[in-house]
């Protein structure tokens, strides 16, 4: 698998230039950066939260944690990390684990943080554990438009 095919689709249909990364094979955010030469910071890493309403997906630097305080005080709802098992029935052509941080292209409400604004380029998974998808950060927030904006991460 390379980069999947809904986040292909939804990012060729906004033109929006991307460069393709691969790797070997890692199971973490901090494993694909030592494995790349991608810092950990402008690796965007995306969190899927719930509650009863369903889902949310955050997206901050890999270098942080997700507040659940704050996603939850900005919504107003009484979120909580998703199970990862259960992510997979919302990212249908991705593996277990490796969400894409571009949460509108699967219809899925956005928040991003602040943090990711001042970078020259984001780096984020495309839908595996071996693919990253490089794209200038006015293009990676051309692709998150919809997507609120907030400080919604803490340092590791």
């Amino acid at each position: 698998m390379t980069m999947a095919a809904t986040l292909k689709s939804y990012i060729q249909g906004r033109g929006v230039d991307y460069e393709v990364l691969t790797h070997p094979l890692t199971e973490s955010s901090h494993e694909t950066a030592e494995a790349t030469p991608v810092d950990e910071g402008h690796l965007a890493k995306a969190v899927l939260m719930q509650d009863v309403e369903g889902v949310v997906l955050v997206v901050i630097p890999a270098d942080a944690w997700v507040d659940q305080h704050a996603v939850s005080k900005e919504l107003d709802r009484d979120l909580v990390l998703a199970d990862e098992e259960e992510s997979g029935g919302y990212f249908p052509d991705c593996e277990r684990g490796a969400i894409p941080a571009i949460g509108p292209a699967y219809g899925i409400q956005t928040l991003v943080d602040y943090e990711l604004e001042s970078l020259a380029w984001v780096c984020f998974e495309a839908g595996d554990h071996r693919t990253l998808l490089r794209v200038r950060t006015a293009g990676f927030f051309e692709l998150l438009a919809s997507a609120r904006r907030g400080r919604f991460s803490h340092a590791n």
